[in-house]
């Protein structure tokens, strides 16, 4: 079907930075939205921002501190994250919506991948 596959995840110290990158693969036609979340332990699991056609937004806790980006034709999703705070720590996770090669819309999400901000 489809998968996600997340990397960038790290140790950083507050005030650092990060780049999450999340790649779609397999029997995809077309992708109608992309997005990160993120959950923190005890907490359930949050929008970050998300990314549809030309049009992303952004949880109020990151804005101006995170970009949301999208290579189309490598099917990648981007989180960019400056200023990182001990509260943004928590597995960030990719959702996508996809159309597949069937034409059955389906939302699917990647492993996860941990950040973690800390002196």
């Amino acid at each position: 079907q489809v998968q996600l596959v997340e990397s960038g995840g790290d140790l950083v110290q507050p005030g650092g930075s990060l780049r999450l990158s999340c790649t779609a693969s397999g029997s995809i036609f077309s992708i109608l939205g992309m997005g990160w979340y993120r959950q923190a332990p005890g907490k359930q699991r949050e929008l970050v921002a998300i990314s549809n056609g030309a049009s992303t937004a952004y949880t109020d806790s990151v804005k101006g501190r995170f970009t949301i980006s999208r290579d189309n034709a490598k099917n990648t999703l981007y989180l960019s994250m400056n200023s990182l705070k001990p509260e943004d720590t928590a597995a960030y996770y990719c959702n996508a919506v996809v159309v597949t090669t069937a034409r059955v819309q389906l939302s699917t999400w990647g492993q996860g991948t941990q950040v973690t901000v800390s002196s």
